[in-house]
């Protein structure tokens, strides 16, 4: 378990701090990476079909991450809780949230799930082409149904990336896109005695890899004997439940906050037509991806603050911070020389489609930026998290992606005749702002804690 000596200042003291966030990061990155897979992986088997499946795949999948986004915040705060049990030593409590938690998981699926499908009405209303929205009504249900397995799964990850297990929780998400690969190849086109189903196909794939990867992670939860600790008998509390949810929900309103401007941009993109739908598209599934580091590091950084808080070890805070900070600098510089200069390449690996890729490259040019803010963006935000402030963090998203970088995006779309690029333009500002009064709010709480002026 965590704790143990306190951590010097200085540069020394955030370098100690690189190897946990980077052993933490990583598994949690790619365990991200991989449940953004499962839509890449949609996207480039459905690419040949033409751009209508593909942009109603990126239509709703802009619907859908406002779901995911709700429900990773939400029961994110599992593993914060459980984290700081396990730094304080509290092995049997753990058990006690995490079957909280697992039924906590449940009903947000459901809940989830019908809120999706009750949004359907509503896509014609908001100008998106015609063609699109007749081809997806049942790749939309499946999408909605696909909520249940990936809300329980979610909880199960981050109890496992609590209690020093991250792997485990990585495994189960690549079993899900292993499994809806060649799932996909079947349903979508028809392989042998099953049916040529097309984008429903594809849509069947993605919520039966994701059921077969959260029974996978309940059988081995319920037998791996490396787990016995986590299956202690203990019944689920209301009241845990209930301060999950409190903590949480903040959590939640944050990332809806963030991925719900994301997903306006995206309504916004539609305007200009299924083309430049599609070209944004293919960039959101690369940019998706790239994405995952951040948000993997935030996660880490909020499981060792959280470790460290409850071992009492108050002067580690700021250099896990500072040390999460460095190792999403270094991953996102790279990322952004990828995109300003190999855009136009990267697109082409997805769609041959000439104006697709077009549109593509000229948004992975607006993409480069924002990755650099990004990294102190993230950061902070997953360092508050393990602080348990989660409610200020959220107004600064409200406020730095709404009156911010969308009328900032419109402007520069249309009167910058930047065009669909343009939008994504306007997030550049809001990151920057965004991540600056994150980093001034985790240095005051810091401060409160007693932690030293000196790093």
């Amino acid at each position: 378990m965590p704790g143990g000596a306190d951590v010097g200042g200085g540069i020394g003291a955030v370098w100690r701090q690189v190897p946990g966030i980077v052993g933490l990061a990583l598994p949690i990155v790619m365990g991200l990476a991989a449940s953004t897979l499962i839509g890449v992986t949609d996207s480039v088997m459905l690419a040949p079909l033409g751009p209508v499946p593909l942009a109603a795949v990126g239509l709703t999948g802009a619907v859908a991450v406002l779901f995911y986004a709700a429900i990773y915040g939400l029961l994110s705060a599992l593993s914060v809780r459980i984290g700081a049990a396990w730094g304080a030593g509290e092995g049997r409590r753990i058990s006690t949230i995490l079957r909280s938690g697992l039924a906590l998981g449940l009903v947000v699926g459901v809940g989830g799930a019908v809120l999706m499908g009750a949004i359907w009405p509503l896509l014609p209303l908001l100008g998106q082409p015609d063609e699109v929205i007749a081809a997806m009504p049942a790749y939309w249900f499946w999408i909605c149904a696909y909520l249940v397995p990936f809300s329980v799964l979610t909880a199960f990850k981050s109890a496992f990336e609590a209690v020093d297990r991250p792997w485990l929780g990585t495994g189960f998400a690549f079993l899900a896109v292993g499994i809806n690969v060649p799932l996909n190849y079947v349903l979508i086109w028809g392989i042998g005695p099953f049916p040529e189903l097309g984008l429903t196909g594809a849509g069947l794939a993605s919520f039966l890899a994701e059921a077969l990867a959260l029974v996978a992670a309940f059988l081995w939860w319920l037998y791996a004997p490396s787990l016995r600790r986590l299956r202690l008998r203990r019944v689920v509390e209301r009241r845990e439940m209930g301060a999950t949810l409190r903590e949480g929900a903040p959590l939640g309103v944050m990332y809806v906050i963030e991925t719900a401007s994301v997903s306006v941009a995206t309504l916004m993109i539609g305007g200009f037509g299924t083309v430049a739908l599609a070209g944004n598209q293919v960039a959101q599934s690369v940019g998706g991806v790239l994405y995952m580091l951040p948000l993997g590091v935030a996660g880490a950084v909020a499981i060792r603050v959280a470790q460290e808080r409850g071992a009492g070890n108050v002067t580690a805070l700021r250099p896990i911070a500072l040390a999460a900070v460095a190792v999403a600098m270094v991953w996102l510089v790279g990322a952004a020389l990828m995109l300003a200069f190999r855009g136009a390449w990267i697109a082409g690996l997805v769609t041959d489609d000439p104006e697709v890729v077009a549109v593509a490259a000229a948004i992975f040019l607006v993409f480069a930026p924002m990755q650099i803010s990004d990294a102190v963006q993230s950061s902070m935000l997953g360092a508050l998290r393990g602080l348990s402030d989660t409610a200020w963090p959220a107004v600064v998203s409200a406020i730095a992606y709404w009156p911010v970088a969308l009328p900032l995006g419109w402007m520069l779309a249309h009167g910058g005749g930047m065009g669909p690029a343009g939008i994504w333009a306007g997030f550049i500002l809001a990151l920057a702002g965004a991540g600056l009064a994150l980093a001034l709010r985790f240095w005051r709480r810091t401060a409160l804690l007693g932690e030293s002026p000196s790093v």
